[in-house]
């Protein structure tokens, strides 16, 4: 089994082939596939075609995504504790991919004739399933990001190429979206029928990936062993890092800004904007500058820093996002059509930012954390952020069910201005207002590139 090398300098040397990032990112194409369909669609699917009340599917959607953030934790954890001629996350990841297959499928085949409470249990046991099996997959494979290189600036490499991986796969979920939406004026026959055949071949697609990645990557031999052996103090650690709980912070509340807007663009495409069969060009618009820019973010990270990048992109996607707060309040739906788009773009340019950026700052954080105790718990650390993102996530999703139900939502109807202005504040003003705090709270970060070198320095001299 290869090693990777471990005597390399934090600022400079240690470029991860091309090879190894394509094979790091390759599983991202089914995985963010996947996930665009339950987060833009299943609420969609199950309130217009299962006729399930929107409360109750944001109950079910609040209740995965709070139990998929306590899961998040234990994959971490375990994985960092995991010993295997493997690896610590190879192992896990491959684990992951037939729950995930099978899960999917779940979501979108409920048998025919099942109705009420039995139909609701169902797709409730099928999205916890998928969002407790992608954690086994998702908290090993970003822990693994951050093990590939100890470069500042090569991190951001990985992680940039993960993110267009992941929006890729989302981008291919729109043709998905289309299909989906035109088998609608046909009736939900037909809408079934076609979301079954496209769950069979994401899931043939993530067992391919996944597969591929398992065989190509290798992983660091000399990082097994080196973690707490009591998880309460190792989860301790990343709470008296000073770095990362400044980062728990500022996501947690980035997420609860942002929770409601994958549910909701659809749902604003239909009944705000007016036309429900521009929503896959709306979000296209959003996945290609996201997925374009990852190389435009990598040397301007080089000259004006992550931290001061990162601020950037929190305040760009929440002014892109809070601008559409106007959108019910526009006459024409050609002028509300272009508006969207417009926004969108903004929008996307600032998710490829922050998901080249975040993660590539989270890992440098994980160096300081080996530097105060000597351990090796990158499971851990994006456990941690995973969770307070999915709780945050979970509540946000609850909460926009329950609005929906209580501002008089009536589905495959047209909506009266005050359902579309709960729409619009939970899709614009709120995401605005959370990100404007978030920024300035991260604006007190202070693990820059040159106390990371430093850190650097400290701990390639220890493995020397």
């Amino acid at each position: 089994m290869a090693v990777l090398n471990t005597a390399v300098s934090g600022s400079g040397g240690h470029r991860v082939s091309w090879s190894t990032v394509f094979a790091y990112g390759a599983p991202g194409v089914a995985v963010g596939y996947m996930n665009l369909m339950l987060s833009l669609y299943v609420m969609k699917f199950a309130t217009d075609v299962l006729l399930i009340a929107p409360a109750l599917m944001g109950v079910i959607f609040m209740v995965s995504r709070i139990w998929d953030a306590v899961s998040d934790p234990i994959a971490g954890y375990l994985s960092d504790r995991t010993r295997s001629r493997f690896g610590r996350r190879r192992i896990w990841i491959l684990a992951s991919v037939v729950p995930i297959a099978a899960t999917f499928v779940m979501v979108f085949a409920p048998p025919a004739g099942m109705t009420g409470g039995a139909l609701t249990v169902w797709m409730g046991v099928a999205i916890i399933g998928f969002y407790s099996a992608t954690t086994v997959l998702l908290v090993p494979h970003l822990a693994l990001g951050a093990e590939l290189s100890p470069n500042y600036h090569e991190r951001s490499r990985l992680f940039g190429i993960r993110h267009a991986f992941f929006t890729f796969g989302a981008i291919l979920a729109l043709y998905s979206f289309y299909l989906l939406i035109s088998a609608e004026r046909q009736g939900a026959e037909a809408v079934r029928d076609r979301a079954f055949d496209l769950a069979i071949l994401a899931s043939v697609a993530v067992l391919l990936l996944v597969g591929y990645a398992f065989v190509k990557l290798r992983e660091r031999m000399d990082y097994q062993g080196r973690v707490n052996e009591k998880p309460f103090q190792a989860f301790g650690d990343v709470w008296r890092n000073p770095h990362a709980r400044l980062l728990i912070i500022v996501t947690f509340i980035e997420n609860v800004g942002s929770a409601a807007i994958g549910a909701l663009t659809l749902y604003v495409a239909q009944y705000v904007i007016g036309a429900p069969h521009w929503a896959p060009l709306i979000i296209l618009c959003y996945m290609v500058p996201s997925t374009l820019s990852v190389p435009l973010w990598l040397p301007l990270s080089r000259r004006f820093g992550k931290i001061r990048l990162w601020m950037f992109s929190m305040l760009l996607t929440g002014v892109a996002f809070g601008s559409m707060f106007a959108l019910p309040f526009m006459e024409s739906i050609e002028f509300r059509l272009g508006y969207i788009i417009v926004a969108a773009v903004f929008a996307g340019l600032a998710a490829g930012c922050g998901g080249t950026i975040a993660p590539s700052i989270q890992s440098d954080v994980i160096d300081y954390d080996e530097y105060v105790t000597g351990e090796r718990k990158e499971g851990s650390y994006f456990a941690a952020w995973s969770f307070v993102f999915k709780g945050a996530t979970g509540v946000m999703l609850g909460l926009t069910g329950f609005v929906l139900d209580f501002s008089g939502f009536v589905p495959n109807q047209p909506q009266t201005m005050t359902v579309q202005i709960a729409m619009v504040t939970l899709y614009g003003l709120f995401p605005l207002v959370c990100y404007v705090i978030g920024a300035w709270l991260f604006s007190r970060f202070r693990l820059d590139e040159a106390e990371h070198a430093r850190i650097r320095a400290v701990l390639d001299a220890r493995a020397a």
